[in-house]
């Protein structure tokens, strides 16, 4: 990925704000049909058949906000389109059609056609992301050029494997070795496992294999936590520990490869072991968050691929509902012109006046290839807990330092006016809903403000707590409408003490 402005994005992700309330309109069945469409009105929206390349934003225009690629960000930047040309391959994979074969062609020339030379990019990640392109589209098509692609790519990026905090490739080509100024990261190496896999299973070439071996080794030895994973190792062999949906997926696609392999169940355990904590930690109910924008956006549609690989390739199937829920919630929650946003959980603004960011549009088209369709046409609900750390945050910041929270964090510091936290909830049926909050008051009695869907918020008083550490829950209830509602948690100007928050649960 290019994460040229990741410290940015990830304040960013924080303080996002929740999608205006819109009226729930009638859930759509996820159905065969249905992801077809997806990918057809992503395409009407976002390609541009002239020049073969994906806009950035749907609006066709260049916004600051994201302001990279040809064009001065017209279209979109080097990583964006190797993932949209992995969506285009997500389709083909589902229909063989010929117009989505026609596209995996069109999408390579384009890229082609914007970038002569492949290697004027300082990022080894942006180029391994189209070295992983290249080799899976020579697998759907059998095109030799695919594979030189693949092969060569390749090739330039493995000479910035050295030894600098115990093996790995750098992240950027150029500052190697610079702690400073560059990294070591699960974007770089687990993409780089998965492509030297697939290229060792296409020419036979040990040394494929001997360098996955190596780089897998050290990512398992250094990156992997019992199936959380950290981001990267930079300066004084200093590790930043960033919850990323596509790191996880990353992972478990470059151990799935090993397995495939060796057949060592140990590698099949580290693929589902990163899965299983993405499914606990990085989700709302049972649904993925939303992440953030620019790149962040798109980091959903990686992990779910991988999760199909694993479905497919070595059997666990018990992904499949969590696939097949997930694409029915970013279904039932498109705009009028069948592009879903940055938040599967809630309405998308519509992309006609509001631009739309084309890698987040293309998460969901992409799991809507990836997930099997049940017909199912109702409003999913998922677990009816909501960790307060995966809510959109407004000025609260979270941590996880104190014992017998749940999920991976919670909300933390949270004592100053104007500031909130608000939860995206799914129900089948409209009525009155028992709530828990659960939460720790160690600096005393605390309260707050609770709105559902934007109405005139009421007070909730939560005791004090004897320490930081003592959970207990506060019990309340809630009148929801079908479908989409927001409940909010605010500081008003008449609220008072410091909170931690840990999560939301909803009788369902």
């Amino acid at each position: 990925m290019t994460r040229k402005h990741l410290l940015a994005v990830a304040a960013i992700a924080g303080l996002a704000l929740a999608v205006p309330l819109q009226a729930p309109e009638p859930a759509a069945a996820f159905t065969a049909d249905q992801a077809t469409r997806a990918f057809d009105d992503f395409v009407d929206v976002y390609w541009d058949d002239a020049a073969d390349y994906f806009f950035t934003y749907s609006d066709h225009q260049v916004h600051a906000g994201h302001a990279h690629g040809p064009q001065g960000g017209l279209y979109t930047d080097y990583w964006w389109e190797a993932q949209l040309w992995e969506t285009v391959m997500d389709r083909y994979e589902r229909t063989g059609d010929a117009t989505s074969r026609a596209m995996i062609d069109d999408v390579f020339d384009g890229f082609q056609a914007q970038y002569p030379d492949f290697r004027e990019n300082d990022w080894n990640d942006d180029i391994g992301w189209w070295a992983r392109g290249s080799i899976r589209a020579y697998e759907l098509t059998g095109e030799a050029r695919y594979l030189a692609s693949a092969q060569e790519m390749f090739a330039f990026i493995a000479p910035y494997e050295d030894t600098t905090y115990g093996g790995g490739i750098w992240w950027k080509n150029v500052d190697v070795g610079d702690g400073s100024r560059n990294e070591k990261n699960v974007a770089t190496n687990a993409t780089a496992v998965y492509t030297a896999m697939r290229l060792y299973a296409a020419t036979g070439d040990q040394e494929y294999r001997t360098t996955a071996l190596r780089l897998f080794g050290w990512l398992d030895t250094n990156f992997d936590n019992a199936g959380h994973l950290r981001d990267h190792v930079s300066g004084n062999n200093e590790y930043k520990d960033w919850d990323w949906t596509y790191n996880q997926g990353n992972f478990a696609g470059a151990a799935l490869e090993l397995y495939l392999d060796s057949g060592s169940p140990a590698y099949l355990t580290d693929a589902t072991q990163v899965v299983d904590w993405a499914v606990d930690n990085l989700t709302s109910s049972g649904t993925l968050l939303r992440e953030g924008v620019d790149d962040t956006g798109g980091f959903k549609a990686i992990l779910t691929r991988n999760i199909r690989a694993l479905i497919d390739q070595a059997g666990q199937t018990q992904y499949e509902a969590f696939l097949t829920a997930n694409a029915t919630q970013a279904a039932n929650h498109v705009d009028g012109a069948g592009i879903g946003g940055y938040d599967w959980s809630a309405p998308t603004p519509e992309s006609s006046t509001t631009p739309l960011q084309s890698l987040a549009a293309a998460a969901t088209v992409a799991i809507l290839q990836q997930a099997s369709p049940d017909g199912y046409t109702g409003v999913v609900e998922g677990s009816g807990v909501y960790e307060a750390e995966n809510a959109l945050r407004s000025g609260v910041d979270s941590e996880s330092t104190a014992a017998g929270r749940s999920g991976r964090g919670y909300l933390a510091g949270w004592n100053a006016s104007g500031t909130s936290v608000t939860f995206d909830v799914n129900v089948v049926d409209g009525g009155t809903y028992a709530v828990d909050l659960r939460y720790a008051a160690g600096a005393g009695a605390a309260t707050r403000l609770l709105a559902v869907n934007g109405a005139a918020p009421t007070p909730v008083a939560f005791a004090g707590t004897s320490a930081w550490d003592a959970w207990t829950d506060v019990s309340t209830t809630v009148t929801l409408v079908p479908g989409h509602n927001t409940i909010t948690l605010s500081y008003g100007a008449g609220d008072a003490n410091y909170l931690n928050l840990d999560r939301l649960a909803l009788a369902l």
